[in-house]
């Protein structure tokens, strides 16, 4: 991949803590869970629980994130279960972040457990020393602060950092350094030891495809050019694929401190076959993201319902209102509609509602104009406001569930 002569090539890394759910599980529980090697962490088999993580040993087994537990028990019948440990595992990634802001400013939070670093500009701050001497002081420094240990990938893109941090990870090298950085130049060389599979993008039907066509490896792709690969695949498809093999990716680091969404899902313990039931608790995990909107000062313009059937079948539905709401009610109202639009004819297993396109409270218009699209209906009044935040303020003076809306109550329990 060729740079200007007249830029330096990008300096970025990738952060991912090595089976972080798992790690920050045994840490906070060293005479428990930090003495099992067959560690799974996630939801209660009874529960319909899935797999978060899962320990390296019982990834041996076949064990991975998003499997269902009790499937995951059986693969690997010597393994313990431990609950997901959120509140411990919310204060180590901020722990992590703020030792990685200590070697540059622009960090980036890709998930709880990854994090981008922009190092361009920081030559002269270490000395000219080499990226990867930079990176396996970041790690040691995150290992002697937290007690975790996390896998650090770089080169000159976000695409290229984060499939150098994967093979960097524990039992993916013949060494144990846990760091590895791809020169300038030498990216298509890289991924061409790479299966097409292993590309960020490239889901399952997109592999099939190229399958179709005898393609299986990186390097395979390298040997066409733009107009074969866009002639198979579509014009999109073919250019994206054509730059992503050969490690092009200009997406910047961005340093940003707000959640990009924020979700409440629920997996239950019983398929749920009645729409009323399923409203019930649409209406439930609605109240709660909600609440949370409200906690971190931010409303949303999009609501997304997310239902998975008894076969495993996922659908999702969004909705993009002119404005930014916070209040229940709007929020309530998008989503039953989405739910409408998702249902399926058997019964549910996971139902979700997410909020994205977040904004502060000052980036809200004064008014509303009274002329919208059919999207007015559920924009908030300020009545709407001051009750949420009544609730609100109910809940932090005397804990969570004191106020529960009629329609979150079963049949027969309302008026009581």
């Amino acid at each position: 991949m060729g740079h200007d002569k007249t830029d330096p090539p990008s300096r970025i890394l990738l952060a991912d803590a090595d089976a972080f759910y798992v790690a920050v599980a045994r840490l906070i529980d060293p005479d428990g869970a930090g003495r099992q090697p067959l560690l799974v962490v996630g939801g209660a088999p009874e529960r319909r629980g899935v797999v978060t993580s899962a320990s390296y040993e019982a990834r041996a087994s076949g064990v991975h994130s998003g499997m269902p537990m009790a499937q995951a028990l059986r693969l690997c019948p010597g393994a313990v279960r431990v609950p997901v440990p959120s509140k411990a595992c919310r204060q180590k990634s901020r722990e992590i972040r703020g030792i990685l802001e200590r070697f540059t400013p622009v960090v980036e939070a890709a998930s709880i457990d990854e994090f981008y670093l922009d190092l361009i500009g920081t030559e002269q701050l270490y000395g000219g020393e080499p990226l990867g001497t930079t990176a396996a002081r970041i790690r040691r420094a995150v290992v002697d602060e937290t007690g975790l240990t996390v896998s650090i990938g770089g080169g000159s893109s976000k695409l290229v950092a984060k499939l150098a941090a994967r093979r960097a990870k524990p039992r993916r090298r013949g060494d144990a350094s846990g760091v590895l950085v791809v020169p300038a130049g030498e990216e298509a060389a890289f991924l061409a030891q790479l299966k097409l599979a292993d590309i960020p993008g490239i889901g399952p039907r997109l592999e099939e495809r190229l399958a179709r066509r005898g393609l299986y490896w990186v390097k395979d792709a390298l040997e066409l050019d733009e107009p074969d690969l866009s002639r198979w695949l579509g014009d999109r498809t073919g250019s994206w694929l054509y730059t992503r093999i050969r490690g092009v990716d200009t997406s910047p680091v961005v340093r940003y401190s707000e959640a990009k969404s924020l979700s409440r899902e629920e997996t239950f313990a019983r398929d749920l076959y009645r729409d009323e039931d399923l409203e019930r608790e649409l209406v439930r995990l609605a109240s709660r993201v909600a609440a949370d909107l409200r906690s971190k000062m931010l409303r949303a313009r999009t609501i997304t319902v997310k239902l998975r059937d008894a076969d495993f079948t996922t659908r999702q539905r969004s909705r993009t209102l002119p404005h930014p709401v916070d209040a229940d009610r709007p929020i309530h109202s998008a989503a039953r509609d989405l739910l409408r639009r998702a249902r399926g004819s058997g019964g549910a297993r996971l139902l979700g509602v997410s909020l994205s396109n977040l904004a502060p409270p000052d980036d809200v218009p004064a008014q509303i104009s009274l002329f919208e699209s059919r999207e007015t209906e559920v924009l908030e009044t300020e009545r709407d406001r001051t009750l949420a935040r009544t609730v609100d303020d109910i809940s932090a003076r005397f804990g969570p569930g004191r106020i529960v809306r009629g329609s979150e109550l079963g049949p027969g329990n309302q008026g009581t």
